[in-house]
């Protein structure tokens, strides 16, 4: 596994889809740029990409977030591969008749990490954390090649704890560093109770930060402090 390029960044990967890995890495750019640090993000990969209306798209947000224009150029800055059908990047790209190897990937993030002069870099990963994000390899295998710490996105629907929990084991397996964990408050009528679930999870040794429905919440401040802590070495 190869080291951390900076301390300063983190790798955002999710215990399943669609749990709110861009919400968490929004709410992080902005708690950053009104703390007056410097924040730069990533999004390498992306499937469901419409180019004629992207605003809504996960790279569109990263960039409304950072507060860069929604350009063609500031897009290939941030998401270079990008594809239009829904589907996991491998089969979206062999749609497209494209290719879709690891390697140019790792060395996009590698690059733009190493240039950075931000206080903070994001990456976020696409889908789960052993979701394919390229041809023969994982979202964990971009975070091995890699090598950051993980800040781990999970919900709290039925069946979240052990997603979330798996995915933890999974990082530790790998000898990834999991920084935390953001567990997501269901929509879900039928969804378990959230304290509920936060309590179970922090049960099996694993810290997690509530992200609740409503907008004030105090986890993204709590979180950009741990993860700059961290950096400096706290």
């Amino acid at each position: 596994m190869a080291a951390a390029l900076k301390p300063t960044a983190v790798f955002i990967a999710g215990a399943h889809t669609d749990v709110g890995k861009t919400h968490v890495a929004c709410a992080l750019i902005a708690a950053a740029r009104a703390a007056g640090l410097g924040v730069e993000a990533l999004k390498p990969v992306a499937s469901g990409f419409d180019p004629g209306n992207w605003a809504s798209s996960d790279p569109g947000r990263l960039l409304a977030a950072l507060g860069q224009p929604p350009t063609p150029h500031a897009l290939d800055a941030i998401s270079p591969w990008r594809f239009a059908a829904p589907l996991a990047p491998p089969m979206a790209a062999k749609l497209e008749g494209r290719a879709l190897p690891l390697a140019p990937i790792a060395a996009f993030c590698q690059a733009r990490i190493r240039a950075a002069e931000a206080d903070l870099v994001i990456v976020e990963g696409v889908g789960g954390l052993m979701s394919p994000i390229a041809d023969r390899a994982t979202g964990l295998d971009l975070m091995a090649a890699l090598g950051l710490p993980v800040l781990l996105v999970g919900g709290s629907y039925l069946g979240a704890i052990s997603h979330l929990l798996t995915a933890a084991e999974t990082l530790r397996g790998r000898g990834l560093r999991l920084l935390a964990a953001v567990v997501s408050e269901s929509a879900e009528p039928a969804a378990p109770d959230f304290r509920e679930t936060l309590g179970s999870i922090a049960e099996f040794g694993v810290e997690a930060f509530p992200a609740p429905r409503t907008a004030s919440a105090p986890w993204v401040a709590e979180l950009l402090a741990r993860l700059m802590s961290a950096a400096a070495g706290g």
